[in-house]
């Protein structure tokens, strides 16, 4: 990401009030830098694939692994059965869930799930990992950064969904699109760099929902009031529904802090599993989905 007198200088803070300024960058820096970044990463060494849960990692034709090639770590496919439209359909009245409102993101703020890569290999491309976030600044401003054109890569940012402090669903990128909210990142040694000069990112395989954050915590704190008990209800079944549809573990649900490579983003602040986790009980016995709570640490 910018430096902070680079982000200064960029958008003209530094001719600004100081609170001002502080407001603006808190925000840029808060969140920017989530598409891919012309950086090197330091790459993993191999893995050896010998469970469900296991890295899986790709070579040449002969299986072996090419010394010039970047290391290609993805995740194992779960081996949990997904649910049918009919069954989602019957978890979204059993949950009492109100229709998704669309906010789409402009176009240049999302792109395609790719499924090769520039040197030939395969790549997973659908949905395997769920991300939480927080969104710093407020549900207005956080939809109108989405839908603002950015046609520079640095500043393209996106999630899938927000949810708004009343559990309101925000769609901002279709689930079948590649959201642009984690850059450098990894879930363990599982990540995907697609080009050359480019770090790795989990995007390609994420579905990213993002928290609106309380008024006290739109700044550059360690710590807020929190999220709404509304706003983990409806996180509570959208990660659910997720799940049953892509067949996506519990212990595949993870945060924007546990995932980023960059050693810059903490977020959700504040977020209490306790807090998350008897609406999402209550969900999953509604709906008969009591499987993809896994409850262990790996498959």
């Amino acid at each position: 990401g910018l430096q902070a007198k680079e982000v200064m200088s960029k958008f003209g803070l530094s001719r600004m009030k100081p609170v001002a300024s502080a407001l603006i960058l808190s925000t840029v820096v808060g969140l920017s830098g989530c598409s891919f970044a012309p950086l090197q990463w330091p790459w993993q060494s191999s893995q050896t694939v010998n469970s469900p849960g296991a890295l899986r990692e790709q070579g040449d034709a002969d299986g072996k692994a090419d010394a010039s090639l970047p290391v290609l770590s993805e995740l194992a496919d779960s081996g949990i059965k997904v649910a049918s439209a009919e069954e989602l359909a019957a978890c979204v009245k059993a949950s009492g869930l109100d229709d998704e409102l669309m906010k789409l993101a402009d176009s240049t703020n999302f792109g395609t799930r790719e499924s090769v890569d520039d040197w030939g290999r395969t790549l997973k491309a659908s949905p395997e990992l769920i991300v939480l976030h927080e969104t710093v600044i407020s549900e207005p401003a956080t939809v109108n950064l989405f839908q603002t054109p950015h046609p520079r890569d640095e500043d393209q940012v996106s999630y899938h969904m927000l949810i708004a402090t009343d559990g309101a669903r925000l769609r901002i990128v279709p689930d079948q699109n590649r959201a642009y909210g984690s850059g450098m990142s990894a879930f363990g040694d599982a990540t995907q760099r697609r080009q050359p000069g480019r770090v790795g990112s989990i995007n390609n395989v994420a579905l990213h929902v993002s928290l609106v954050t309380p008024v006290d915590g739109r700044g550059n704190t360690d710590a807020h009031s929190g999220y709404t008990n509304a706003q983990y209800r409806s996180l509570a079944a959208q990660v659910l529904l997720w799940q049953a549809k892509y067949g996506i573990p519990l212990t595949r649900v993870t945060t924007h802090a546990a995932v980023d490579r960059s050693r810059t983003r903490y977020d959700p602040r504040s977020f209490r599993w306790d807090r998350f986790d008897p609406h999402y009980q209550e969900f999953a016995g509604l709906c008969g989905f009591e499987r993809f709570d896994n409850a262990q640490a790996g498959l």
